[in-house]
């Protein structure tokens, strides 16, 4: 079985929620997960799915994309202009969470059309979603577009 990397992920996160000065609950809390998994996560125990590691990150107001990184859940090289391309939507402080939501949708719409593979959320399975929503690179390279029903 494949090491997870966990550990560099929990030492970034309980770095970053010591650097803004919450404690584990807090953040918990405004993330809308338990504490217990929250310590977890930070103890490299558990892998987070990229859901709860976006609730994270804007609780944080970091980049959810710097934590998929460190999760090891997106390549950085491979993805750096995609990641880089959405950190700077989803930084806009000008935008509504609505607005850079549909801005992702509409990108990641145009890079389907133009034959790119498009970041899709992966689950603890290592399998992605199926559901036309996208979050997260599916692990294994690029195998072309992906057709969703809408």
């Amino acid at each position: 079985m494949a090491s997870l990397n966990v550990g560099n992920l929990g030492d970034y996160l309980r770095e970053q929620r010591r650097n803004a000065k919450l404690s584990l609950r807090q953040l918990a809390d405004a993330a809308g997960v338990s504490n217990p998994y929250l310590s977890q996560i930070e103890r490299g125990l558990r892998k987070p799915s990229a859901e709860v590691l976006q609730q994270v990150a804007k609780a944080l107001r970091i980049s959810a994309e710097t934590l998929y990184v460190r999760a090891g859940i997106l390549d950085a090289e491979r993805d750096r202009d995609e990641v880089e391309t959405r950190a700077v939507i989803l930084a806009d402080p000008t935008l509504t969470e609505a607005q850079k939501q549909a801005l992702l949708q509409i990108y990641e719409s145009f890079r389907k059309e133009n034959g790119f593979e498009t970041v899709r959320e992966s689950h603890a399975d290592g399998h992605g979603r199926d559901d036309g929503r996208t979050d997260i690179p599916e692990p294994g390279g690029d195998t072309g577009p992906q057709q969703t029903a809408s």
